[in-house]
């Protein structure tokens, strides 16, 4: 038993930033080992958005390894908290989504997720079945269990309150709500990245104000996104969905920067690692990029799209899977076909390239040959053309 519970430990603690109440979470693994019971290990994902991305994979792989031992997942949707947003982080009060946005984004969330967990030991429970039912007298007990002025010792809300930004009242009884989830479950163990242990750690109180055993927290390192600096987030574009193209996801992490590779090989690359060291970091890109593709995807898809990649970036060939725009006319507007083709998302932001000399017109013939387009009425050349958006995108034009 004592070996059992140290294994189970040690994969708790294996790439986490901090473990909250060790002993207790010690004497939980013990008396798991020896009855046989599964520990109740919860997640909470606010369905804000449709997609999972690479960043929420650190903490569900963790979940489907401790599932592997025998214990049980609790996905908590949190389709009532999803209406107030958690303020985590933020410098600025998020929009409110409609019970139509957040219906379909759970859907998926579910669905994507179970690409990774074990669908058998996994419950999934909406946070609104809870407080549908909750009267008015016990939401308001609900708020007396915690202060104000512990809340606002955040920094996110000390910042803003600071510098005079608002910052509504759902936001400050957000960490309440999200907690409350924990004691009506009976959570075990909640698992967060380093940005929720505040929303965790109330959690753990309010068990404690409710007379029932405290859980124990595991935060686990934030990926940082595309953009090298801040965390892997929908709403700042700079992340890594994972039921995105293949192709997609290979040129998105072969656009990563060679200090941020190692941090993502660290967290997400399944298997031997050590091998990965002695490589050229282009080719560790690689194969951390084939790793993650074979996963979502299989082998042969990955490997297809990692030769794509080569093909087109580094022999610098036209994608095999062109999308073709087709015109009688002779002469396009760019910025109007671009936003058409949803190639941009806004007319503004093709302006933008267009301005920043990232446009350019490329001849099926000579696809290593390239010219930039300088003005928004193109004339295009007898036959069609290839029009390359940025360094990723291209869209075949013919006529």
């Amino acid at each position: 038993m004592e070996q059992a519970y140290t294994r189970h430990l040690d994969l708790i603690k294996e790439k986490s930033v901090e473990v909250i109440a060790e002993s207790e979470l010690i004497a939980k693994l013990k008396d798991s080992c020896q009855n046989k019971r599964p520990l109740k290990l919860k997640i909470g994902f606010d369905p804000t958005a449709r997609d999972i991305h690479l960043g929420h994979t650190v903490l569900l792989h963790k979940l489907r390894k401790l599932q592997d031992l025998g214990h049980q997942v609790y996905f908590i949707i949190g389709d009532f908290t999803a209406k107030i947003g958690d303020p985590s982080g933020k410098n600025a009060i998020r929009p409110v989504l409609s019970d139509r946005q957040i219906k379909a984004n759970a859907l998926t969330y579910t669905k994507q997720a179970f690409k990774i967990l074990n669908r058998r030991k996994t419950t999934v429970i909406y946070n609104s079945i809870w407080y549908r039912k909750m009267d008015l007298s016990k939401f308001l007990k609900l708020l007396s269990l915690y202060t104000v002025a512990r809340v606002i010792e955040r920094d996110d809300f000390s910042q803003r309150i600071k510098e005079g930004r608002p910052l509504t009242l759902l936001e400050i009884i957000y960490p309440l709500i999200q907690g409350y989830d924990s004691y009506k479950l009976g959570a075990d163990i909640e698992f967060g990245g380093t940005d929720q242990k505040f929303n965790l750690i109330v959690g753990r109180h309010l068990q404690e104000a409710l007379g029932q055993a405290p859980q124990s927290l595991v935060t686990m390192p934030l990926l940082v996104g595309l953009d090298g600096k801040n965390k892997m987030s929908k709403s700042l574009g700079n992340y890594i969905g994972i039921t995105e193209n293949p192709n997609t996801i290979v040129g998105k992490l072969m656009s990563i920067s060679d200090e941020v590779m190692w941090e993502y090989i660290r967290l997400l690359y399944n298997g031997d690692q050590s091998q990965l060291k002695a490589l050229h970091p282009k080719q560790a890109k690689m194969a951390l990029a084939e790793n993650i593709v074979s996963f979502y995807y299989n082998k042969s898809i990955a490997s297809q799209a990692v030769r794509e990649f080569e093909r087109v970036f580094s022999q610098r060939q036209l994608p095999s899977d062109l999308a073709v725009y087709k015109t009688k006319d002779t002469t396009i507007d760019i910025l109007e076909v671009l936003h058409n083709q949803g190639l941009v998302s806004s007319k503004n932001e093709a302006r933008r390239l267009l301005a920043q000399g990232s446009l350019y017109l490329i001849d099926p013939g000579q696809p290593k040959v390239s010219t930039v387009i300088k003005e928004q009425a193109v004339i295009l050349p007898p036959g069609g053309t290839v029009i390359k958006i940025g360094k990723k995108k291209f869209l075949k034009i013919e006529h």
